[in-house]
């Protein structure tokens, strides 16, 4: 990029790490709470699940980014918007699926919560009793 130093320290590979290691944490956030979600056969809707539905993708998307923002080429451009639309294809195929299990409670809380992007500024925190 016609800088001169150490690339580590350049803003944008700062920038990229940060979003790498952000869509790593967001993950094994998401996934925490889906696991236990899922031991117990509840949904998940605490943690980031109470900001959004798929907060595992938009940790993918993150990672993506990053990885885009890092190593810019026409391969990962091409593949960022492809696996962009796979994730949101894979999430509606998982809404249908879990639909079918929790009825209702699934549909009420797809009423409040949005997908992939969070509500800015409102409290989007679904409770139990929300739910019932």
């Amino acid at each position: 990029m016609g800088t001169t130093g150490n690339p580590h320290f350049h803003l944008m590979h700062i920038i990229s790490s940060v979003l790498i290691i952000g869509g790593l944490y967001y993950l094994s956030t998401a996934w925490d709470v889906l696991y236990k979600a899922q031991k117990n056969h509840k949904m998940a809707t605490t943690g980031p699940y109470a900001r959004v539905r798929h907060p595992q993708y938009d940790a993918f998307i993150l990672v993506m980014l990053g990885l885009l923002v890092q190593w810019p080429t026409i391969l990962t451009l091409i593949m960022f918007p492809i696996l962009v639309w796979r994730y949101k294809k894979l999430a509606k195929i998982e809404e249908q699926e879990v639909l079918a299990e929790f009825g209702d409670e699934y549909s009420s809380y797809m009423a409040k919560v949005p997908g992939f992007i969070p509500h800015l500024g409102e409290s989007t925190t679904v409770s139990c009793c929300d739910l019932l």
